[in-house]
């Protein structure tokens, strides 16, 4: 009867037994490493260990609190290699149970970063056609990708940073302002990094074309002789403007002419003219898209030549007052299109100067402007001195009359003068005339202060009076002389 009581607390010694012993066992901590990015369609590997566990351990990945992958129960930390899904982002966490313990890690973020594909530049506006000083702007498209960096291309160089000229904000580049030199083509590369791997798209390439408002047109002529008649060539341009261009033609405001300019801001048109009439007033008009021009007037008259010819010399000098050059220009009475030759010494002047030492006769060192009616001698010495006189005729009829002017001389020396030299020679002529005038004035003041001075005379002893009170002066000695015929003695 007495063992009864010890029987009965044998369930409750065991109980305790066993929540000593589960109290006893160490808490398990596992710890999570793995990748916190990884390419769509990649493997992902994690790892998960539990520092300081005793026994085999049981390690369950979760996702998102799901578990995704369980390892059997080992000594050696666990590994889990999971190919990267559009799913597979998220939190993930370890969970390790065993020898009488669990425990969880803390979690990893896995973010899937999916590779770009089928990159394309579009632009706004579409197609990227504009005038100067108009806005565009390019964005770099893709059709899949996330992640994503952007780096631009201009003319296949890579544009590095923002400027004045491009705005770079995210998948899109700014063009303000748009220029001439701004024009060419353009693309885009979108990438992405993990690491030290990196997966990118191109572009293909889009030109961008940056039109030029056009200038004011301007217009002139020519004449050439066809057959036996002459005809005018009416040339219509502008200084700038992108083509094509529309440009057309109209004499008295009727219009004779139009042509599309494909190339360059120009065009010509061929109009009938007589010398010495007035075939009328001839305007250019240009026109784009956006623009409508047109040009001043030129009347259509060709004066033949005619009057008299005449030549006017130049002389230019340096600071050192030394010769620097000579020119020469041929003027004509009256002549729309003149042609002008010049002689040397009666000798015509070739269109070119020639230099070779034999040539005969021996010519100047000369340069034509101004179409040949001026004559320039950049480097004048005494091989340039002799007459040079000048002839002149239609351009448009070889067989005209000539009008010739009469000859002017160009006379050269080797004698130069510095300007030093000339104002030593100019300050002693200043000082001779000085003096010159100096010593005429000393000799005036002295000669009229003689003149005016009173001449004292004494009387000879025996003198009376003095006859007629006046002495004179012997001015070379300047002494009083009094003229003893003057005084009467007793």
């Amino acid at each position: 009867m007495k063992e009864l009581p010890t029987l009965a607390f044998l369930p409750f010694l065991a109980l305790t037994n066993v929540f000593v012993k589960t109290c006893a066992a160490p808490p398990v901590r596992p710890v999570l490493t793995g990748p916190g990015m990884a390419y769509l369609g990649s493997t992902a590997l994690f790892s998960c260990a539990a520092p300081g566990a005793s026994s085999p351990l049981t390690y369950d990945l979760t996702l998102d609190g799901v578990v995704t992958r369980t390892s059997r129960r080992a000594e050696r930390p666990a590994s889990f290699a999971l190919r990267v899904t559009e799913r597979s982002g998220g939190s993930y966490r370890c969970l390790a149970t065993g020898g009488g313990g669990a425990g969880a890690s803390d979690s990893v973020r896995l973010t899937v970063v999916t590779p770009p594909s089928n990159t394309r530049v579009t632009s706004e506006p579409s197609p990227p056609v504009v005038y100067e000083g108009a806005r565009v702007t390019l964005s770099c498209v893709v059709t899949r990708g996330s992640h994503l960096s952007y780096t631009w291309l201009f003319n296949r160089s890579e544009i590095t940073s923002p400027s004045s000229s491009f705005n770079l904000q995210g998948n899109t580049l700014e063009i303000a302002q748009a220029a001439p030199e701004q024009a060419g083509l353009y693309s885009c590369m979108a990438w992405s990094r993990i690491g030290d791997v990196s997966r990118f798209s191109s572009s293909s390439e889009i030109l961008v074309t940056v039109k030029v408002y056009v200038s004011k047109p301007r217009i002139s002529f020519s004449v050439f002789k066809e057959g036996d008649g002459y005809r005018g060539n009416v040339t219509c341009w502008s200084r700038r403007g992108s083509p094509p261009l529309n440009f057309s033609l109209s004499v008295d405001d009727k219009e004779v002419g139009s042509v599309t300019a494909a190339e360059r801001p120009a065009a010509w048109f061929s109009v009938a003219v007589v010398p010495g009439l007035d075939m009328g007033d001839a305007r250019c008009q240009v026109s784009t898209d956006v623009q409508e021009l047109t040009s001043d007037s030129v009347t259509l008259e060709v004066v033949p030549v005619g009057g008299a010819a005449k030549v006017e010399v130049e002389h230019l000098y340096r600071a050192d007052s030394k010769l620097a050059a000579i020119i020469l220009t041929c003027g004509v009475s009256r002549g729309t299109f003149p042609y002008v030759s010049w002689l040397y010494n009666d000798s015509v002047l070739p269109a070119e100067a020639h230099a070779e030492p034999l040539f005969q006769p021996v010519l100047p060192q000369y340069v034509l402007a101004d179409r040949g009616r001026a004559l320039v001698l950049a480097a004048p010495g005494p091989r340039e001195s002799g007459y040079y006189s000048c002839r002149v005729r239609d351009s448009y009829d070889e067989a005209g009359p000539w009008v010739e002017s009469p000859a002017a001389l160009v006379h050269v020396t080797d004698v130069h003068i510095s300007s030093l030299e000339v104002i030593t020679m100019a300050f002693c002529c200043f000082l001779l005339l000085m003096l010159a005038v100096g010593v005429a004035c000393v000799y005036a003041m002295l000669h009229h202060r003689h003149a005016l001075t009173p001449c004292h005379c004494l009387r000879p002893a025996g003198s009376t009076r003095l006859q007629n009170g006046t002495c004179r002066i012997r001015t070379r000695w300047w002494r009083c002389h009094c003229d003893i015929n003057h005084f009467i003695f007793l």
